[in-house]
């Protein structure tokens, strides 16, 4: 039998109880988990700060007809919330730094052939680096957010664990997330089902109780990848080139790199198929692609490490490298600043550009963006 929202909301108050008085920023997007979220630090007797980020213009269409992530719509759905259950809020003006650290670098990736995470790197640089900033600036010991994960204390420091709900975990998306900015951020509906926090949202009368779920990357509403990119004037990425197969074989030609992502299969048009994408080279505008069993990828290289809580000696580590695999079994090699992670058995394909999450267990170790597929 499911738990019913007074018993929801009284185990989640006990777990903040130790917070009561504590000035946390709630990271608000105008969505229903941040809501839940916020209400339920602020029923915690916690002190509570609403802050939105404006990180991007939205045409009114695009917004109309597709949803969105941070949109002016969701600023004044989280305002609403905010009013709604008596806390202070902020519109704080991120675009500058949200261009720098997470448009730019998605068009120069889709340029030279990489395929970018840029909720990653949001994440890292936006809501757990600049918004830490701006909690600092508010005297905000922590930072709160609605991502379906996890986190400990304990005597040996924090640890962060995949969100209970599996369909929802985000703890990939937190992988580059350091030490100092984890033992800042606490995740209030880590613990809960969506369902369940669509409960508590309809128990508390949130106005976004009801409001759906955007899928799409928050700049592009539409989904429309392409026209994001001509539009932002990614033209290297749009020079037409051939395909070809693992020898250098000619298969075909394309219209740009940016049209295709490592490990895609779909809408490849080619003979004697199936083919996935393998490689992409942005200075030959090459498309490199190999059939399944080809395809299969046994190593890959991490750069830009961070890491929660480094692995102990004996433990079994696991990795992922796309979102929607399952941890498998690897073994780490450090190497400077390069860390070779080999897997135990031959894994689906990834790119260049994406996450590696590391885990033991449930635990999330840290992570860090992959350089190199082998």
């Amino acid at each position: 039998m499911s738990s019913s929202a007074e018993e929801l909301v009284a185990e989640i108050v006990d777990d903040l109880a130790h917070l009561k008085g504590v000035r946390v920023i709630a990271a608000m997007s105008g969505g229903v988990d941040s809501s839940v979220m916020a209400v339920l630090l602020k029923e915690a007797g916690i002190d509570v700060v609403g802050v939105f980020l404006n990180v991007w213009e939205y045409s009114r269409d695009d917004v109309n007809r597709n949803g969105s992530c941070c949109s002016l719509e969701d600023s004044y759905d989280a305002r609403r919330v905010a009013d709604a259950i008596g806390i202070p809020f902020y519109s704080m003006d991120m675009r500058e730094e949200f261009r720098r650290d997470v448009i730019d670098p998605f068009i120069s990736d889709y340029e030279t052939g990489r395929t970018p995470n840029p909720c990653e790197r949001c994440n890292r640089f936006v809501k757990f680096g600049a918004l830490l900033k701006v909690a600092d600036q508010l005297e905000a010991k922590y930072v709160a957010t609605g991502h379906y994960v996890q986190r400990a204390d304990a005597a040996d420091g924090i640890h962060i664990y995949k969100g209970n709900d599996a369909k929802k975990d985000q703890s990939y998306f937190l992988a580059t997330t350091n030490r100092a900015q984890s033992e800042r951020i606490l995740f209030p509906v880590g613990g809960l089902e969506k369902d369940d926090t669509r409960k508590l949202a309809r128990h508390f009368k949130l106005p976004t109780a009801e409001k759906h779920e955007s899928q799409d990357i928050c700049f592009i509403p539409a989904g429309d990848r392409i026209a994001f990119l001509k539009r932002e004037g990614a033209s290297a990425g749009f020079r037409a080139g051939n395909i070809v197969d693992l020898e250098g074989n000619y298969l075909g030609r394309h219209e740009g790199i940016a049209h295709y992502t490592l490990g895609q299969r779909k809408g490849l048009g080619l003979p004697d198929g199936p083919w996935h994408v393998v490689g992409l080279d942005g200075a030959t505008a090459r498309v490199v692609v190999a059939h399944p069993e080809d395809a299969l990828i046994s190593a890959v290289d991490v750069v830009e490490l961070s890491w929660i809580r480094q692995p102990k000696a004996g433990e079994k580590v696991t990795a992922k490298v796309r979102y929607q695999m399952q941890p498998a079994a690897c073994v780490l090699q450090s190497d400077g600043e390069i860390l070779h992670m080999v897997f135990e058995d031959k894994q689906k394909p990834t790119a260049p550009g994406q996450v590696a999450a590391f885990y033991v267990g449930d635990e999330l170790l840290g992570g860090g963006i992959v350089s190199r597929v082998a």
